[in-house]
C-alpha cells in the first residue's frame, strides 16, 4: 500500500490510447494526468519510469478452474499457484466457479467455493453452477439469495449426463431462463448436444485414443447445443453467454440466432484461436486433451476472424491444469483428465495476433476482450476492467515488442507445461499491480496467499 506514480506510459483502455502518467493511491487510482511531478508525491512512494510501456487495467480471466477436484484426483494450479502463474499473464481478477455440489443447494455450495478460494492472492468471483441432478423448486429462491451474495452469473451444462451436470429438460430451462431475466441474472452455458454424443458413443466402432476426441465430441454438436439453448434463452427473453467457443459451425449458430434476435455473447480461448487437432496426435496427445475437443486449422482461422470482426465479445482461458503425469496416467480419452494450462500465455498470443495484423487487431481490441468487456459483462466494471479516478488500482504494465519463445522451462504453472511450447510470441508482462500492490515486477512474484478479494457482481 502506499503511493505508486507510473509516469510516461501509454495507457490503455476501452476509450484507445493516450500518453498519461497515473498516480495510484493505496488501493485506488487517485488521479490520471499528463504530467504528475513525482515531487507531488508522499515521502516513501514508489516512482515507475513506464517508457516504452503500455498501462493496461488489470487483465481478467473470466473463465478458470483453481483447485479443481476431478475423479479422485485435484488440479495442479491450486489458489496460490494459480495467482502466481496469473501475474506472470498480468491477470488481476479472475471468475472461477462453484459446482452444484451434491447434497447442497447453491447458496450453500457458492459459500462452500468461496471459504476455500480465500488463499487466493488475487481477486476473484463467481459463476454459479446450476446442475440438473439438484434442480427442484427451490431454486427461483436460491438466486435470490446468490444475487444478494454478488453471484449473478451461472453455468449449465449441455452434456455429462452420467456426472449429473447435464440440464436438459425443457420445463426446467424455461423456468431457468425465466427466472434469471426477472432478477438480471447471466446464465453461461457448455455447450455440446448430449443427444448427439451419446449416439456417437453408442456407435463408435473405433478406438478411445487422444486423436478420437475431435470425432467422439465433433464440431456439429457444439453447433446444435447453441441452437437449442439459444433458441430456449430468446423464447423468454433471456441473453445467454456461450463459453469457451471452439468452431466454426458454433460461430455460425451464434450468427443465426442473433439474426433471430437472440442476445448471445461469445467468449473462444486461445486454444480454439491457436492449436488444432492435430496435436491429439502421437505421444503427447493426451497432454492436448480438453472439452470441446480441439478442432481443424480451418476453425482456428474462423475464429480469429469472428475475434478480429468483433463478434466475439470475451478472450478467457478455460485454465484447468494437470500434471503430464496426470494426463498421461491414462490413454483412453474416457478417463485423460480433460482441461491445459492457459492464462499466463493469455496476453502474449492475443498481442501475437496483433503483430501478425496490423490494423485489424489493436492493443485496445485486446484489452476489451480480456480486461474491459469480461467486467461488463459479469457485472465488475468500473471497479474492474477501468482505467478511471476512484477505481481499483489494478494495472498490468506491459511490453508489446519484446519476443520469446515459449517452452516449458519459461512458465510458471504447476503443470509445468505450455500447451503452445515452441511458439514465438511477442510481448512481456514487466509488472501486475493488484490494488495498489506490486505482486510482480521483474520476473520476481511477491504476492501473498489470502491477498485476494471476493469481488461482488452489482452492475
Amino acid at each position: 500500500m502506499g503511493y505508486l506514480l507510473i509516469k510516461n506510459g501509454v495507457l490503455v483502455d476501452g476509450n484507445g490510447e493516450r500518453k498519461a502518467d497515473i498516480l495510484l493511491e493505496n488501493s485506488v487510482i487517485s488521479r490520471i494526468g499528463s504530467s504528475i511531478d513525482p515531487a507531488s508525491v508522499p515521502g516513501g512512494g514508489k516512482v515507475i519510469d513506464a517508457s516504452g510501456l503500455m498501462v493496461l487495467p488489470g487483465l481478467i480471466d473470466a473463465h478458470t478452474h483453481f483447485h479443481l477436484v476431478s475423479r479422485g484426483t485435484v488440479t495442479a494450479d491450486d489458489f496460490g499457484p494459480g495467482s502466481e502463474v496469473a501475474s506472470y499473464g498480468g491477470v488481476t481478477t479472475v471468475v472461477d466457479f462453484a459446482d452444484h455440489n451434491k447434497g447442497m443447494n447453491l447458496v450453500d455450495s457458492a459459500r462452500y467455493r468461496l471459504d476455500e478460494m480465500k488463499s487466493m492472492a488475487i481477486d476473484y468471483s463467481l459463476h454459479q453452477g446450476v446442475y440438473g441432478h439438484g434442480y427442484n423448486s427451490e431454486i427461483p429462491s436460491q438466486l435470490e439469495k446468490l444475487k444478494k451474495m454478488g453471484i449473478k452469473t451461472l453455468k449449465i451444462f449441455t452434456t455429462y449426463r452420467e456426472t449429473g451436470y447435464l440440464l436438459d429438460d425443457a420445463e426446467k430451462l424455461s423456468d431457468l431462463f425465466r427466472n434469471a431475466k426477472r432478477l438480471g441474472m447471466l446464465v453461461t452455458a457448455h455447450c455440446e448436444y448430449n443427444p448427439m454424443i451419446e449416439e456417437i458413443s453408442a456407435n463408435w466402432k473405433g478406438t478411445f485414443t487422444p486423436k478420437d476426441h475431435a470425432d467422439l465430441r465433433p464440431a456439429e454438436a457444439e453447433a446444435k447445443a447453441i441452437e437449442f439453448y439459444g433458441t430456449c434463452a430468446m423464447k423468454e427473453g433471456c441473453p445467454l453467454y456461450i463459453v469457451h467457443v471452439s468452431s466454426k459451425a458454433g460461430m455460425d449458430a451464434i450468427r443465426k440466432l442473433r439474426k433471430q434476435g437472440a442476445v448471445i455473447y461469445a467468449e473462444t480461448t486461445p486454444t480454439y484461436l491457436f492449436l488444432d487437432r492435430s496435436k491429439l496426435e502421437g505421444p503427447d496427445g493426451p497432454l492436448y486433451v480438453m472439452t470441446p475437443a480441439l478442432r481443424t486449422k480451418e476453425d482456428n482461422l474462423a475464429l480469429q476472424e469472428a475475434l478480429m470482426n468483433g463478434e466475439i465479445q470475451v478472450v478467457a482461458t478455460d485454465h484447468c491444469t494437470f500434471t503430464r503425469e496426470q494426463k498421461l496416467a491414462n490413454p483412453d480419452v474416457r478417463r485423460t483428465y480433460p482441461g491445459v494450462p492457459g492464462i499466463e500465455e493469455m496476453v502474449l498470443l492475443l498481442n501475437t495476433l496483433r503483430e501478425k495484423n496490423p490494423g485489424r487487431f489493436s492493443l485496445k481490441d485486446i484489452v476489451n476482450l480480456i480486461s474491459v468487456n469480461p467486467a461488463k459483462i459479469f457485472g465488475l466494471y468500473p471497479q474492474k476492467g477501468s482505467l478511471q479516478e476512484g477505481t481499483d488500482a489494478d494495472i498490468t504494465l506491459f511490453d508489446p515488442n519484446q519476443k520469446r519463445v515459449l517452452e516449458d522451462s519459461n512458465v510458471h504453472t504447476h503443470a509445468l507445461y505450455t500447451p503452445y511450447r515452441g511458439f514465438e510470441v511477442y510481448g512481456k508482462v514487466c509488472m501486475t499491480v493488484l490494488r495498489g500492490n506490486v505482486i510482480l515486477e521483474n520476473d520476481v512474484y511477491s504476492g501473498r496467499e489470502g491477498q485476494g478479494r471476493f469481488i461482488r457482481q452489482t452492475t
